[in-house]
This record gives C-alpha cells, sequence and structure tokens, in this order.
C-alpha cells in the first residue's frame, strides 16, 4: 500500500504532498524534511529505492522515487509493493502531467494544484492503484475539464449568484431582520 506521495524541488520546497496514514502536521513536516534529505544526497547513477526513514516506518517501508529536472516525485509504500511497479507508476504519472499540461514543470504544479490534484487521484486513491492506463486518465482528465467548461468554471460564479438575486421575486427588500436575539438593520440599496 502506498502511504504517502512527496514531490518536492531540488531545494526542498514541497510542491505536492498527500498522505494515505494520518501523521500530525509537525511529524510530516519532519518526514518531508528527513525524506528530502535521504533523496538529495544520493547520485543520479544509483538505485532509485531505498529504506524508509525513521520517522516513516524504518525497514518496513521504502521509498521509491525519480528525479525528473527540477523535481523529485517520491513514494512512500510498505513492504507489499513492487518496487519496480511503483517505479512504473511514477513514470505513468509524469508522463500524464506532462500530456495535461504540454511539457509539465514545476509552475504548472504550482499555479495548478487543484488539477495536479485530480490527476493524482485518477491514478492513486486511499493508498490504492487505481489506474495504471495513462490514455483512459487523460480522457477523465479531458472530460472533467469539458464539465467545467460546460458549466462555465469557478470563473463564473459571481455572475450567476448577481443573476440569481437579480432574478428573486421579492415584494419588497427587507429592511429589519430578526434573528432571535440578533437584529440587523439593512440600509437602503439602489435597485438593480
Amino acid at each position: 500500500m502506498i502511504k504517502a506521495i512527496l514531490i518536492f524541488n531540488n531545494h526542498g520546497k514541497p510542491r505536492l504532498i498527500r498522505f494515505y496514514q494520518y501523521f500530525a502536521e509537525d511529524l510530516q513536516q519532519q518526514i518531508i524534511r528527513e525524506t528530502f534529505h535521504l533523496v538529495s544526497k544520493r547520485d543520479d547513477n544509483v538505485c532509485n529505492f531505498l529504506e524508509g526513514g525513521s520517522l516513516i516506518g524504518g525497514s518496513d517501508y521504502k521509498l521509491i522515487y525519480r528525479h525528473y529536472a527540477t523535481l523529485y516525485f517520491v513514494f512512500c509504500v510498505d513492504s507489499s509493493e513492487s518496487e519496480l511497479g511503483i517505479l512504473d507508476l511514477i513514470q505513468v504519472f509524469v508522463e500524464t502531467l506532462d500530456k495535461c499540461f504540454e511539457n509539465v514543470c514545476e509552475l504548472d504544479l504550482i499555479f495548478h494544484m487543484d488539477k495536479v490534484h485530480y490527476i493524482l487521484q485518477e491514478v492513486v486513491m486511499g493508498g490504492m492503484v487505481l489506474e495504471t492506463n495513462m490514455n483512459e486518465i487523460v480522457a477523465q482528465v479531458e472530460l472533467q475539464n469539458r464539465m467545467e467548461k460546460s458549466e462555465g468554471g469557478l470563473s463564473a460564479a459571481p455572475a450567476r449568484a448577481v443573476s440569481a438575486v437579480k432574478n428573486m421575486n421579492l415584494p419588497e427588500i427587507p429592511r429589519n431582520i430578526n434573528i432571535g436575539d440578533i437584529n440587523i438593520k439593512v440600509p437602503s440599496l439602489s435597485p438593480f
């Protein structure tokens, strides 16, 4: 089972953190620091598997990682997971990000965090691998994008709210609102 997915840059700044096992926030920060130090000090020509750090479970857990340009993709897994299977999963995740963002970079992870989390949830949920077919994942992301566009997306929400208020059929604008002990006086508002 996957216990955590950590993505950080070459300087140790977290770009995506997902824990599938509960850890207190201060312990999560220590795990991130320890994982970065374990992974970043290794040469690029050594094995991409290493024993989990002392904070995340020691020898019962493995850290499996890939280093792409300025980002480390680290999966912390228990002993039941296949190292090569997780390496392949990291590759699928990165290639999916690359297809969805057209040459993914660190800034895409920062400015499109919601989309990155959605893609990750298509791949892994609750620490279990859901999908490894990149074409299926991309199809689901495109479907989500089409749904957002058809609904007007979040950017249209204020306009829809104003339109809904304008279309309300109130006989008159309430001047005093009483809720229990609270009395609210509504100032005179100009009509829309």
